[in-house]
């Protein structure tokens, strides 16, 4: 089967799950946590967090009133995803419930949002709970918030003995991000930063397709990991990723690798061999430096990734095979095509989703995360110091997190103390090279040296009006410190600083995917037959070409064209239109198509798709 351009079945409709039953009314799956005498529901609802039980497939069957906190009020039926933001759906509903039936146990960060809009920080922990027999009957799961730790640590830098912290301590701590681990093939993949938590939600969002990947980034920000979450999160990770590295083959070896050869194609072909693309039918292939294919394999890889059979080389042979790309490279590809070292029609065809690794300055966070999880692995009866942590945050790290690890490898070795200083960390810098150059010769040049304190914290006010785009409020907020005091810096130091308050995009999404965009949502909706009977539902997500629907009692009688009706979110538009039920399923479920809708209804539809896509950190064609 050709490489598919249609909708990825995931995408579709998320397939939620259902239920109208009231939160505080146990199930007999729940009835082992709210069992007369043990714990009691009232008991529970005393909590602030919230405690649930589901059932093997993260199906809600009870949950206490802490649960109301989250952005919807959570009934039996709906799935545990439900309770957190749309950028970590994906990976929960694939991945953490069969981590917890294959090893007892899931426990991770995520970000959500309360009923009130704002973000919170949670810790979810994830239980199997087996029967009389030890066989798994259920989960049990804890989602308690940590949002008000941190918040108390950033906005008065205290901690929470009230004890005022040095503006070094401050500086680590106003970064402070609950952390995420996820396992990717026995590497830890750490997030700790706002920023990588909004692009990891991106991440998940493109796993769930089916379409090209490219990602970019500079050397050493994780492109493959990224690539590899793609995979393990999407329908295809029961296959394994299979990968090369475009660059470290000799010209004429790419295409015979790529695509295989037959017997006697070339001098030493002795026999016939399958190439990746065949390796990876059903699966995914993964192209790192794809930068450097040379024309003539460029041209036999659009080929393939429009769907067309191929050749192997020297062969008669026509193969085809379903396989998803996902590219990657530190170049800028957009410059190759302008020079003519890229094929602009296979730019285009590689970018349907674009995806921008942050490089670790702009992710301060995950840079103490990284250096005290690496100094771990080497040394673990050592520590870094708050002013070791401090110099580390302010490194550009032009190596990223490679560059990050070696030198922390080589801190470990080299300190005799348990503690390693900001002191050590700086003498070690010195002797590291910048983009290239030794750092002596960088500060030949007329840099102030990095270990002079002022200039450290002229980088850290210059790292926080990048990490904001140059949003002086928030950038003041960040450092701790006031408005006027930051102003006062940024004269003393002459820095410019731009009003833009834009952030960094992380990520592309082409227009053919755009119509496919659903955004998350909780609203009721009416259905209204051509015998002028109305029912309200509940959508689950909605897209200019449709919405998710839950909670449909009676899909027979609301076939054919329908009228739809629904207040458009954060608006007063109430939108209007025709439209028919695509698909259905038991419980409620199903997919509505929008058929016909006002022209001037659709591009507010179309406006608010597009502000939740720029939220989400996607850049869209104008």
């Amino acid at each position: 089967m050709p490489i598919s351009s249609k909708t990825p079945p995931t995408e579709s409709v998320p397939k939620t799950a259902t239920g109208s039953r009231d939160c505080h009314a146990p199930t007999a799956a729940g009835k082992a946590l709210f069992q007369p005498g043990i714990l009691e529901p009232g008991i529970l609802d005393q909590l602030r967090d919230a405690v649930f039980t589901a059932d093997l497939q993260g199906i809600i069957t009870s949950c206490n009133q802490g649960a109301d906190r989250y952005g919807f009020s959570p009934r039996v039926g709906r799935n545990i995803a439900d309770f957190y933001g749309i950028e970590q759906q994906t990976f929960l509903a694939s991945r953490a419930i069969a981590s917890v039936l294959e090893k007892g146990r899931f426990e991770a960060q995520f970000r959500g949002r309360a009923k009130s809009g704002c973000g919170i920080e949670v810790h979810l922990c994830l239980t199997l709970l087996r029967d009389t027999n030890a066989a798994p009957a259920g989960i049990l799961g804890f989602s308690i918030e940590l949002t008000g730790e941190h918040e108390l640590l950033r906005v008065t830098g205290k901690n929470l003995s009230g004890d005022t912290l040095s503006q070094a301590e401050g500086t680590v701590v106003t970064g402070a991000v609950p952390l995420a681990r996820r396992e990717i093939d026995g590497t830890q993949f750490l997030i700790a930063s706002p920023l990588m938590h909004k692009f990891m939600g991106m991440v998940d969002r493109v796993a769930g397709h089916t379409e090209t990947v490219l990602i970019t980034g500079e050397t050493g920000t994780g492109k493959e990991l990224v690539a590899r979450t793609i995979h393990d999160s999407s329908y295809r990770h029961k296959n394994g990723l299979v990968d090369i590295n475009c660059a470290a083959l000799p010209e004429h070896l790419v295409e015979s690798e790529l695509f295989g050869y037959e017997k006697g194609a070339f001098s030493g072909a002795d026999s016939s061999k399958p190439g990746l693309f065949e390796m990876a039918d059903k699966s995914t292939i993964f192209l790192d430096e794809i930068g450097e294919l040379q024309p003539q394999v460029q041209v036999k890889l659009l080929r393939v990734l429009d769907g067309a059979p191929y050749y192997r080389l020297g062969g008669n042979r026509k193969i085809t095979v379903d396989v998803r790309v996902v590219a990657a490279t530190n170049q800028d590809l957009e410059l190759a095509v302008k020079e003519g070292r890229f094929r602009k029609d296979l730019f285009h065809r590689l970018g349907q989703f674009q995806l921008r690794v942050p490089p670790l300055r702009e992710r301060p966070e995950d840079i103490a995360a990284l250096a005290r999880h690496f100094l771990s692995l080497k040394a673990a009866d050592k520590v870094f110091t708050r002013d070791a942590l401090a110099a580390l945050q302010a490194h550009p790290w032009p190596g990223n997190i490679r560059e990050l690890r070696n030198l922390v490898a080589k801190l470990a070795m080299a300190a005799d103390n348990q503690q390693i200083t900001g002191a050590e960390v700086l003498t070690e810098l010195r002797g590291e090279t910048t983009g290239g150059e030794p750092a002596a010769a960088t500060r030949a040049s007329g840099a102030v040296p990095l270990g002079n304190l002022e200039n450290m914290e002229e980088q850290m006010i210059i790292r926080a009006l990048e990490q904001t785009g140059g949003h002086r409020a928030q950038a003041a907020e960040r450092l701790g410190i006031s408005r006027r005091t930051l102003s006062r810096k940024l004269r003393e130091y002459e820095i410019g600083a731009s009003s833009d308050d834009g952030s960094a995009k992380l990520g592309f999404i082409s227009q053919e995917q755009q119509k496919f965009f659903r955004a998350k949502v909780n609203l009721s909706v009416t259905l209204k037959n051509a015998h002028g009977r109305e029912l309200q539902v509940q959508a689950v997500n909605l897209s200019t070409g449709g919405m998710g629907l839950d909670a449909v009692s009676d899909p027979t009688g609301f076939a054919g064209l329908v009228d739809v009706s629904f207040l458009l979110p954060e608006s007063e538009t109430v939108i209007q239109a025709k439209g028919r039920l695509v698909w259905t399923e038991a419980g409620g479920r199903a997919g509505f198509r929008f058929v016909v809708v006002e022209p001037a209804l659709f591009e507010e539809l179309q406006h608010w798709t597009n502000r939740k896509m720029k939220d989400e950190g996607w850049e869209i064609p104008s």
